[in-house]
């Protein structure tokens, strides 16, 4: 592959552990794993608020305690916040109205999650969703093999809404590894026809505990085949958790991306990621 190009673009004071973005006309969305705030950071203005989530929210939320939003995608207006899975308390699923600045939905996602794992033969110590896309007809979900098992898997829902009667693939993937650690799914986002995601290599058996950071790769994948059409590693140092489209032209295409700095210091670089179009 050519040359990339990854730079910091800026830095955000107020939000800590970034684990999923997305741009909006100049308006940067952002959700921590340990946080009940969905935040909103005006990029012209370098303004930022926060939107509550849940009942009662915090900027640092025990471990033990907390939601772990890990994943974020949009469909029209809605933005659609996810929880992980990978404990019993998170297994939340937001729904946010862009327009109004407002939470339209709050699901218990439990029983979806149970299903996945049955479905798709991951033991719930091995469950932890990192990724989601929604293109009005189909939600992709994506499973980080971070657990004992690398169970890197993208479930294909077929339903307009996930309380309805759906069909469900599980595909699985083999990631690519650093020092022998293979990489696992962190985020992802749909461009035109393709998938682009985000792995991450992190030296640790358990979806809870967190391990050595190893690099980070970006990828595609074909929407019609579910084949990964390149790998590219980014980074020898950051876990990033978080890719939104910023643009597209001159046979190049940017992304913003945000990382997980596993601390509570409330501070998140955001970086943008230039690759050739292939």
């Amino acid at each position: 592959m050519e040359k990339f190009t990854l730079e910091i673009l800026f830095q955000i004071i107020g939000i800590g552990s970034a684990s999923g973005l997305f741009l909006n006309n100049d308006s940067l969305y952002i959700i921590g794993d340990n946080s009940g705030f969905l935040y909103e950071y005006n990029m012209l203005h370098q303004q930022l608020n926060q939107h509550a989530l849940i009942d009662n929210p915090t900027q640092n939320i025990p471990k033990n305690l907390k939601p772990d939003f890990e994943s974020l995608t949009h469909h029209n207006d809605t933005l659609y916040v996810f929880g992980s899975g990978s404990t019993e308390n998170r297994n939340k699923m937001i729904a946010f109205d862009l327009k109004d600045k407002k939470v339209l939905q709050k699901n218990n996602l439990v029983d979806l999650y149970g299903l996945m794992q049955s479905f798709g033969e991951i033991k719930p110590e091995d469950f932890n969703l990192e990724g989601a896309i929604f293109d009005g007809e189909n939600w992709y979900l994506f499973n980080r093999g971070n657990g004992i098992s690398n169970k890197n898997t993208i479930f294909t829902i077929h339903a307009k809404n996930l309380g309805e009667e759906f069909a469900l693939v599980a595909t699985n993937y083999k990631l690519p590894k650093i020092k022998g650690v293979r990489s696992s799914f962190t985020d992802a986002i749909l461009v035109e026809d393709k998938i682009y995601f985000l792995s991450t290599a992190e030296d640790t058996k358990s979806t809870y505990d967190d391990g050595e950071i190893l690099g980070s790769f970006i990828g595609r994948i074909d929407l019609k085949t579910m084949k990964i059409d390149f790998t590219q590693k980014i980074t020898a140092t950051n876990k990033f958790e978080g890719l939104t489209f910023y643009k597209k032209e001159n046979n190049k295409i940017e992304f913003l991306l945000c990382e997980d700095n596993d601390t509570e210091l409330l501070e998140t670089k955001i970086f943008k990621l230039t690759l050739p179009v292939k």
